[in-house]
């Protein structure tokens, strides 16, 4: 489905200096001239970084997956909580509805793909399918325009195809040389797209579960794809910070705008296919017009590695997911700063410590530093210094951790990142974070002592 944003125009019989007034505070706040719901600034509610974002095709669901095992329905532009789905056993890389809105298929690093109902409580644990088969974390799921089958991009090399109607598995497509990372499926379902590690980007014939032929051969691995079967293109994203967009027959290059960049990890179109965006590991976002090939613009819009973006209906903002556990709502309005960015957005802050920084690479994902552990996968450190190991109240410790003899001291943490958890620990939940830097892990642990009184 597609929706055209709309300008706002000045009428030529008000004062300039009023109507300039009225018109910022409309473009600032507003997604269009149509006095549409104030949009919010960011959407809140996960304990992790986001890895998916999804919209419904109505416009008025929009789904966040993230590293804290869970994916958040809500109301849009609204941004209200509708649904928290609890099913996955690892991180939630992927997520998207269904052509009809009503099921939401998610995906992540425990190789599941779970159908859930888009209608139910809103603390849910159960879905309504649990479909396995791939041996290796999923990144990416598409549904077919139809609605009838679903595509699943796995790193253990192969593609998953799976019925949706009944629910259930046809084949696994290999022939790709590593990971997958992104795949795209046509609207009547007998077409199918797959970018990987290897380098390639392979077009498959789904009736005959055979591949037809490569459209590209890039140097380094392709991670993000976007077809655009209708203006017979595609776009791609890669390690080397490659931002492509190739014709869909011949395969030559119509634009190649990115180069000795950082790797690009998220891409999307917008749904009147106008316009491409495309983040990298950077925190970076590159606007591009997707029918002239060329950069818009670029601005910095995220702290960190961007994972999930996601133009909302109408083209009104650009929703930014990564390293933060928020997810943040680029308004895209003409009034742009002169550093490219938009009006409204994240303002860059004072410069981390050392400290803050490592902890930001080692710890945030899986800890707060408020005394709520959240939708975390690990306990809170609130009050870590002097704190019995395992001794948070509510968090389902591993068995290794029960009544452990240990305290937390400033040697203790020393010693946990200096020998890693797998030795200093074996057998806890905490994955491989060794840091071999005797500065870092005292700049860590400064930081420690005075962000977790």
């Amino acid at each position: 489905m597609r929706r055209d944003g709309r300008a706002l125009r000045n009428s030529g019989g008000v004062r300039l200096g009023a109507w300039l007034t009225a018109v910022v505070v409309l473009v600032l706040f507003l997604p269009s001239a149509a006095g549409a719901s104030q949009l919010p600034a960011q959407l809140t509610g996960h304990g992790g970084p986001v890895k998916g974002v999804a919209f419904s095709s109505d416009g008025e669901r929009v789904a966040t997956a993230s590293f804290d095992y869970s994916v958040i329905l809500r109301s849009w532009p609204r941004g209200a909580e509708l649904a928290v789905l609890h099913g996955h056993e690892a991180a939630v890389n992927a997520v998207t509805f269904t052509p009809a809105g009503d099921r939401v298929l998610t995906a992540g690093d425990d190789g599941l793909m779970l159908v859930w109902p888009v209608a139910g409580p809103v603390e849910r644990r159960q879905p309504s399918v649990r479909l396995d088969g791939h041996q290796g974390k999923i990144l990416e799921v598409a549904v077919s325009g139809d609605g009838r089958t679903a595509a699943t991009a796995s790193w253990d090399g192969r593609v998953g195809l799976w019925s949706l109607d009944p629910p259930a598995p046809i084949a696994m497509l290999e022939g790709h040389r590593g990971p997958v990372n992104a795949v795209s499926i046509s609207d009547d379902g007998t077409r199918l797209y797959s970018a990987g590690y290897d380098g390639t980007i392979r077009l498959w014939n789904v009736p005959e579960r055979s591949e037809s032929r490569t459209l590209v051969r890039h140097g380094f691995g392709i991670n993000v794809m976007v077809v655009d079967e209708e203006a017979g293109r595609l776009a791609y994203g890669a390690l080397d910070g490659a931002m492509r967009v190739v014709d869909l027959d011949t395969g030559e290059i119509r634009a190649d705008l990115g180069q000795d960049r950082s790797p690009v990890l998220a891409l999307t179109a917008s749904q009147d296919g106008t316009r491409l965006g495309f983040g990298d590991a950077g925190g970076v976002v590159t606007m591009v017009d997707a029918k002239l090939g060329r950069i818009d613009h670029d601005f910095p819009a995220a702290r960190g590695p961007i994972w999930a973006l996601a133009f909302s209906p109408g083209n009104a903002s650009l929703l930014v997911g990564g390293l933060a556990s928020e997810v943040t709502v680029w308004p895209l309005d003409p009034l742009r700063r002169p550093d490219g960015a938009t009006a409204m957005g994240p303002r860059p802050g004072p410069a981390p410590t050392n400290g803050e920084r490592q902890f930001d690479r080692k710890c945030r994902i899986c800890h707060t530093l408020t005394p709520d552990t959240a939708r975390r996968a690990g306990p809170t450190l609130h009050g870590l210094m002097g704190r019995r190991a395992g001794m948070v109240e509510g968090y389902p410790y591993s068995d290794a951790l029960t009544g452990i003899d240990l305290v937390w001291t400033p040697e203790t943490v020393d010693r946990l990142f200096a020998q890693g958890p797998d030795v200093f620990l074996p057998g806890t939940k905490m994955p491989l974070q060794k840091m071999t830097n005797a500065r870092d892990r005292a700049d860590l642990i400064e930081y420690l002592k005075s962000a977790t009184r």
